[in-house]
């Protein structure tokens, strides 16, 4: 067994699965909450540790910058595969990890978005941007994001992208859109755990500045809560209820009354697990090809097979 495999097989949708059954999700405002069922908060710990153990040994993988390819087109490569042409091609993926952590993050999301639901390869231009573990400030990360995208719509030929962040990574991205003017270039934006409100873990974190930004009432926070009239960006923010850096968890529920949002609530899964579940995956990948004209919506689903389910959970 090669150094990746043990990694990937610990990240396998099967075996997410298995450790925890797939949860429910929904969008639908003003639902109550319901109590976790015995077991779920130690299946939920026992998925973070098992994310956490595969994605240290992945970590190294994502340390190096990815290799600009040029594309041959809107629709990007083939890589070798024969994928099925959309009719419209789908706009570049540009994929931004959280702190103190790289592109490895996003090994299985990656793959599922260059992929259809029933496992057709699909051309699809899928990107990661790494960004300094020390970097020191949100706005030239945003500046950084800013000009990576360009040159990915440079590449592709792509009028807009899509941009999906976890956690610091969606924040980053959120400054982006709202404050230098990046929703000229991003059709839309999945953030996962991102404390849209500021987050309150961890204060001995507070001697990097950047984790000082990433607080209730800093001046980036306060920042992205002015007036924004006119964004072009559609948000879709994801947040878990068992997320322990999400303090509290509603932190990563984003209300502006500028921006048209669709907040989405997963139950049973903790921080680490959001970039890899396989229900996430399906919801990014849902979002993403959804119209780009598609606001908020008022409907609720339940994921098929998740026992432990909670309809109504509001996001």
């Amino acid at each position: 067994m090669s150094a990746l495999s043990l990694p990937l097989t610990l990240l396998s949708p099967s075996r997410l699965t298995s450790l925890l059954r797939l949860p429910s999700l929904a969008r639908l405002p003003g639902a109550t909450p319901v109590s976790h069922p015995p077991g779920a908060l130690l299946r939920a710990a026992a998925l973070e540790l098992s994310v956490l153990v595969a994605h240290l040994a992945l970590y190294p993988t994502g340390l190096a910058d990815e290799r600009p390819v040029d594309e041959a087109g809107p629709a990007g490569p083939s890589h070798g595969v024969s994928p099925r042409l959309p009719l419209s091609p789908p706009p570049p993926v540009v994929l931004l990890h959280g702190f103190a952590d790289n592109r490895s993050v996003f090994v299985l999301l990656r793959r599922a978005l260059l992929r259809d639901a029933d496992g057709t390869a699909r051309r699809r231009t899928v990107v990661s941007l790494n960004y300094s573990p020390l970097t020191c400030d949100i706005r030239a990360a945003a500046e950084l994001l800013g000009r990576h995208v360009e040159e990915v719509r440079r590449r592709t030929g792509a009028d807009r992208v899509d941009v999906v962040g976890h956690s610091l990574g969606g924040l980053i991205a959120r400054y982006h859109v709202q404050r230098l003017g990046g929703d000229a270039a991003v059709r839309t934006l999945v953030t996962l755990g991102t404390p849209h409100s500021g987050t309150r873990v961890a204060r001995p974190a507070d001697v990097h500045p950047i984790v000082r930004q990433m607080r209730p009432g800093s001046p980036v926070i306060e920042e992205l809560g002015r007036p924004a009239p006119g964004c072009r960006t559609r948000f879709v923010a994801v947040r878990s209820d068992l997320d322990q850096i999400m303090v509290p968890t509603s932190a990563a529920r984003l209300d502006h009354p500028d921006l048209r949002v669709e907040n989405v609530l997963v139950t049973g899964i903790g921080h680490l697990a959001l970039p890899v579940h396989p229900t996430v995956t399906s919801l990014v990948r849902e979002a993403l090809s959804a119209p780009a004209g598609q606001g908020a919506g008022d409907r609720a689903y339940e994921v098929p097979g998740g026992a432990e389910s909670a309809a109504g959970t509001v996001a």
